[in-house]
């Protein structure tokens, strides 16, 4: 089978939750089929594995888009801000071009920023004639991140629970609007629609009843994420981990509350804790946790897995998102105690007490994270229930074969000439 995959950066390296995702899947699925990758990239690597994993790679620089652009985009534009983000007509012609000669089987669009070209005037929104191979149209897989509408509309509602109606509210409130609409669109013009988790199907098919979706959860490379192979960095004890891009509005407001609510209640009952917030881009504001002697902010690391094998607990305080946290699923990997909310273990089939502990407020997350580090023997036998957990279920060596099982699934979504 041929597929060309199209992603939103170059997936690789694979440091974070998309470039995870499509690195492990292209080269799982290269290992039985023939692999395009057409990607959004400024200046990839110019030697990679992807290089032996595909048949051909193109990369396309996408015009920058300023603040004042965004701006006026998100108050006239009709498009959402992610239907714009990665928007190219460079990008167009190379899609054109490879559909004109690849002979695709599948087309999969990996996330909601590029799924703007399986619209009209799209090159993947022309009718079965338009194909070269055999007048067939290749079947268009939407591998949807996130229910990303839902994830906006949590977001202005966190932010107006937190900080009142300030840009960032005003931002989601408007975004979230526009994508219910653009999310529709794109699941109803895609053959198939790939979702991480159940949550996310059903908040698909609140957009449209009709719309059927295919769960195919994140995985896990659970062999780079095993504990022998991880080299703990000398932290001392007891160390409170939270990984992630730190750019990224819920891990910004998940450090804010564990700094303002959780972590003042552990202190008096730990005085020596210690947290390190690891990950790229830190924005601007977490400046104010840089006062605090006992918060540390890494910036970019090399590798993150230093620090999760060497934490006494990892810690999700996620209070808005959707989709799966790959975070969980590498603490879990790697052994690590691990306390989560309820929403940042959302999508996975944890059972808090077993592989982690789930906590939904401040007076139970802190104790939860001291109960770990007062009782290391509780503390290492969730990690070791995490470890197989994560093996059992969500390695990618199980989680690639669930995708060429909806290939071959019969059926699929007839454009009539003319409506494209």
């Amino acid at each position: 089978m041929r597929i060309l995959c199209l992603t939103p950066q170059f997936p690789f390296p694979p440091h974070k939750g998309t470039t995870l995702r499509n690195y492990n899947l292209i080269a799982g699925l290269a290992l039985r089929h023939e692999i395009d990758l057409l990607c959004c990239a400024d200046s990839p690597p110019a030697a990679s594995p992807l290089d032996q994993l595909c048949r051909r790679i193109a990369a396309v620089p996408i015009p920058p888009r300023p603040t004042w652009r965004r701006a006026l985009d998100t108050l006239l534009s009709p498009w959402p801000d992610m239907g714009l983000r990665l928007w190219s007509s460079e990008f167009q012609r190379q899609l054109a071009a490879w559909l004109r000669d690849g002979a695709y089987d599948v087309i999969q669009v990996e996330g909601l920023e590029l799924a703007r070209y399986t619209l009209p005037p799209g090159p993947l929104s022309a009718n079965e004639t338009a194909y070269p191979s055999g007048g067939r149209r290749p079947l268009i897989v939407f591998d949807d991140h996130n229910a990303e509408y839902l994830l906006q509309k949590r977001i202005a509602a966190a932010e107006i629970a937190a900080r009142g109606w300030n840009a960032g509210a005003v931002y989601s409130s408007i975004q979230w609007r526009k994508l219910r609409s653009f999310e529709r669109q794109v699941c109803r013009q895609s053959d198939r629609v790939v979702c991480v988790s159940e949550a996310d199907v059903i908040a698909i098919q609140e957009l449209d009843p009709a719309l059927k979706a295919h769960v195919i959860p994140n995985g896990v490379d659970t062999d780079f994420y095993r504990r022998e192979k991880a080299a703990p960095l000398d932290l001392p004890p007891p160390a409170l981990v939270f990984t992630g891009t730190m750019d990224f509005r819920p891990n910004v407001d998940a450090m804010l509350w564990f700094a303002r609510d959780v972590l003042p209640l552990i202190k008096p009952r730990v005085p020596e804790v210690h947290v390190y917030v690891v990950g790229q881009r830190p924005h601007a504001r977490l400046d104010g946790l840089r006062a605090d002697p006992a918060i540390t902010i890494t910036g970019a690391v090399d590798d993150t897995r230093p620090y999760i094998a060497a934490a006494s607990v990892c810690i999700v305080p996620l209070r808005m998102g959707g989709g799966t946290r790959l975070k969980l699923l590498e603490a879990l990997s790697l052994q690590a105690p691990l306390v989560s909310t309820t929403l940042g273990a959302e999508g996975f089939a944890v059972t808090s007490g077993e592989q982690l502990l789930l906590a939904d407020d401040a007076a139970s997350f802190a104790q939860s994270i001291v109960e770990l580090i007062e009782d290391r023997a509780r503390a290492q036998s969730l990690g070791a229930a995490g470890r197989l957990f994560a093996v059992q279920q969500y390695d990618w060596r199980s989680i690639v074969p669930k995708f060429e099982a909806v290939y071959s699934r019969q059926g699929r979504v007839s454009i009539p000439a003319g409506e494209a």
